[in-house]
């Protein structure tokens, strides 16, 4: 096996959550009068936590206005919070890959930017057979990615060092995670960003490439 810790990112990853994400956002922004966004503006616009989410959404401004976005946080978390699986699917062949990993004895973790409990949310509907080791979201007091703490939280728990673990993710933030906390970056190009080959990563194409790059 290649890696014994993996670690993935959720939204655009794993999971097609974008026009769930921007439903929410256009109906905070539709109460207000504000103009609302299409799923290839929300696409630039997602990975870096809810609250950037919504700042970005707004017209330029109204993107320091920290009352302003605090009411459309709360009216986006309700919205987001009770529709947050009307659109949203695994990406195809996913859920297999990771059975798969899991009967090989493969330590899998999540580290997403999105809002702890809607993260716990969807990892319970659509993987509920994958025993996480850690399931890491937006956490008050704790930094988002690119940070390095959410891979160092992982590791500690794992038990394993950094040249045993990879980090899955679709964006430029992922792939700086891995390389801030010493580990292998992997980026998938079905998700949100257009990733290239990078000088620090590898890139799959889809799940079977991926699968050869983790599992060997």
């Amino acid at each position: 096996m290649a890696y014994k810790v993996v670690i993935f990112d959720l939204d655009g990853t794993l999971l097609d959550t974008l026009d769930d994400l921007g439903e929410a956002v256009n109906h905070a922004l539709g109460k207000r009068g504000f103009p609302l966004h299409g799923r290839d503006e929300y696409r630039c616009m997602v990975g870096h936590g809810i609250r950037n989410l919504v700042k970005s959404a707004l017209p330029a401004g109204f993107q320091e206005d920290d009352r302003l976005i605090d009411g459309c946080l709360s009216d986006f978390k309700a919205y987001y919070t009770a529709h947050i699986d009307v659109h949203t699917r695994p990406y195809e062949g996913m859920q297999e890959l990771l059975r798969e990993m899991r009967d090989r004895g493969v330590a899998m973790a999540i580290a997403s930017n999105k809002f702890q409990e809607g993260t716990e949310t969807l990892i319970r509907e659509f993987f509920p057979d994958i025993p996480f080791i850690s399931i890491l979201g937006n956490r008050e007091g704790f930094p988002l990615k690119p940070d390095p703490q959410i891979v160092n939280e992982v590791l500690r728990r794992a038990g394993q060092p950094a040249d045993a673990a990879a980090l899955v993710g679709d964006s430029p933030t992922d792939m700086k995670t891995a390389q801030n906390g010493g580990i292998r970056g992997i980026a998938v190009q079905w998700g949100y960003r257009d990733m290239a080959e990078g000088e620090f990563y590898p890139t799959a194409g889809s799940p079977a490439e991926l699968r050869a790059l983790l599992l060997g």
